[in-house]
């Protein structure tokens, strides 16, 4: 991407649950175009709470999220369906329509670029559909074009999520746990996959890992999340294995 594309800035951001529960406690980052962040922590630490309020999957309680500047969560109607056109999510549970073939899950990712009509009944363009066929040889899935999404494995469920999110052309793009159901040959597939998004397009990453050995292998900076506060943030050169000890020690019981 060209000049500064993917810039991310969160100012006192905080997340609290109808529950009470707090799902992220004034979070202040700011992350630079081209980074690849992973985030590591506890389950129910506030990873996913944080990806999702990136792209507003989650609305926040107070604070803001600044893309290239542009606040999203004050953003409204045509101007949150352009925003979120820049950024792309790839999910844990791959998130593809198991019936629909592999060209038309990855072609999903150009829906924000299409009217109503037109995205419903496949009407995409002769250059998205080469685009598509391009990103599947990308992810070495070009074969399974015509394949319906339910007939892959994990790993190539996740490729193809990994293709769509190409094909939308985003600024950032954001992993929730992408390898947690796959096996080491898929994860190292997947995480190299990402990781050209990274160097070879120059896209903002953000993943949210558990493996602290992947962490260390893939990320250009680490952040840590502990009961929804941010408790590390260092880049990989300074980043050492003691310095998880921490971040993923339980909290101890009051009672």
């Amino acid at each position: 991407m060209a000049g500064q594309a993917g810039t991310i800035k969160i100012n006192h951001v905080s997340k609290i649950y109808p529950n009470g529960t707090i799902g992220l406690d004034n979070i202040n980052l700011d992350i630079a175009a081209g980074e690849f962040v992973v985030i590591v922590g506890l389950s129910g630490a506030g990873k996913s709470t944080l990806l999702r309020a990136i792209n507003r999957l989650h609305d926040v309680t107070t604070g803001d999220i600044l893309i290239d500047g542009q606040d999203i969560t004050k953003a409204r109607g045509q101007e949150l369906r352009h925003q979120r056109r820049d950024i792309a999510m790839i999910f844990q549970n791959f998130n593809l329509v198991k019936r629909a073939t592999v060209a038309r899950n990855v072609l999903a990712g150009r829906v924000g670029y299409y009217s109503t009509f037109k995205s419903a009944f496949g009407l995409f363009s002769k250059a998205d559909r080469e685009n598509a066929a391009k990103a599947l040889q990308n992810v070495n899935m070009v074969e399974k074009y015509y394949t319906r999404a339910d007939e892959l494995s994990g790993g190539q469920q996740q490729r193809v999520a990994i293709a769509r999110a190409m094909v939308q052309a985003p600024k950032v793009v954001l992993a929730d746990e992408p390898i947690a159901a796959l096996d080491p040959k898929n994860t190292k597939m997947v995480m190299d996959d990402l990781k050209r998004l990274n160097t070879d397009l120059g896209l903002t990453v953000i993943v949210n890992l558990h493996s602290v050995p992947l962490a260390l292998e893939y990320a250009t900076r680490i952040i840590g999340l502990k009961a929804g506060k941010l408790v590390y943030d260092k880049p990989i050169a300074a980043v050492s294995e003691h310095d998880f000890t921490d971040i993923y020690a339980e909290a101890k019981d009051k009672g």
